[in-house]
């Protein structure tokens, strides 16, 4: 019997959810996704450094203002992490816009353009790249004006139905609820261990923004993401595509077993859903009216930002030591 992740790979697009280009090798997915956590631990390997001094000697040609040289180096080390990605992946890589500018439209689409232009520059179609926006209200007006310009956005930091209707009603290529944070949320909050795969919090998230895209025929698709265990991997077998970190493509890999599909568009498509408006006054209302949705959004972009403070921080002790 083949196994499992081959199975999974049958009626999901796999996504490698890392910045370890070996794993990707490994793993041989369609896409992958990359993020600030995942660019600092990547690194902080040896065999990166390369990517690094690249993207500092690159930097500091174009500015000697240490804030401006910073973001320079910081985009042009995202977009070379990307690159080295898309020489494996057939796919699509996803490169994140600064978590700092999740409530700065204008700021949001400037270095998304910025990335885009890197990448076109090295000779890589935007067709390939995915701008990761955090799914605020700004992230979503930011991904309207880039998906005009022909600049594929991936929403990501979602937690709630409203984020995923205004991120779709604003054309977004893809959207990213992350299952495992919604399950931390829970068990926390509910003081239990854990729950039934089927009855997992993030699985159930994710299956209801599935139900409402397929029923009202959005074509923005969904990627689960942020998984804490594979039952929850396998629970959205069917889904659009799902990113998935190396440990558990690494169980999948080595399993075999029957995968069903849990999620099914035609499905979908009979059940009843109620029609849901979403502007900018309901969206502000119905994120902070959820608890869960506004505590994992803010904490989020909080552990977004402070790993990509300690990238800078990292890089700045690079630049330190050689001058």
């Amino acid at each position: 019997m083949i196994s499992k992740l081959e199975q999974l790979k049958k009626m999901t697009t796999v996504v490698a959810d890392t910045g370890d280009i070996n794993s990707i090798k490994k793993y041989e997915p369609t896409d992958a996704t990359t993020n600030p956590s995942l660019i600092y631990a990547a690194s902080q390997d040896p065999q990166y450094q390369y990517l690094i001094d690249d993207a500092m000697r690159w930097g500091s040609s174009k500015t000697s203002d240490p804030r401006k040289m910073m973001q320079h180096i910081i985009s042009k080390l995202f977009v070379n992490f990307g690159i080295e990605i898309l020489k494996i992946v057939p796919g699509r890589v996803s490169t994140e816009v600064d978590a700092r500018l999740s409530f700065d439209v204008e700021g949001s689409i400037q270095r998304a353009t910025t990335l885009i232009d890197l990448y076109e520059a090295a000779g890589v179609d935007r067709s390939r790249i995915l701008i990761k926006l955090a799914s605020t209200w700004e992230g979503v007006e930011a991904a309207r004006h880039l998906e005009k310009e022909g600049i594929h956005c991936n929403m990501t930091l979602m937690f709630s139905l409203p984020q995923a209707i205004a991120a779709a009603d604003a054309g977004a290529t893809l959207i990213s609820p992350f299952v495992g944070r919604i399950l931390d949320w829970y068990r926390t909050h509910e003081n239990v261990e854990g729950y039934a795969p089927e009855k997992d919090p993030g699985v159930l998230s994710v299956t209801k923004i599935f139900h409402y895209y397929k029923k009202y025929g959005y074509h923005t698709q969904i990627m689960g993401a942020s998984f804490r265990n594979v039952d929850e991997i396998l629970e959205l077998a069917g889904c659009d595509l799902l990113t998935i970190a190396p440990k558990f493509l690494e169980i999948l890999q080595t399993t075999v077993g029957s995968v069903p599909r849990k999620l099914d568009p035609m499905t979908a498509k009979k059940i009843v859903v109620e029609k849901l408006e979403v502007n900018q006054k309901n969206f502000r209302f119905l994120v902070n009216d959820d608890a869960m949705a506004i505590e994992k959004l803010s904490d989020g972009i909080r552990r977004f930002s402070a790993d990509l403070i300690k990238l800078e921080h990292h890089i700045f002790e690079r630049l330190s030591a050689k001058t």
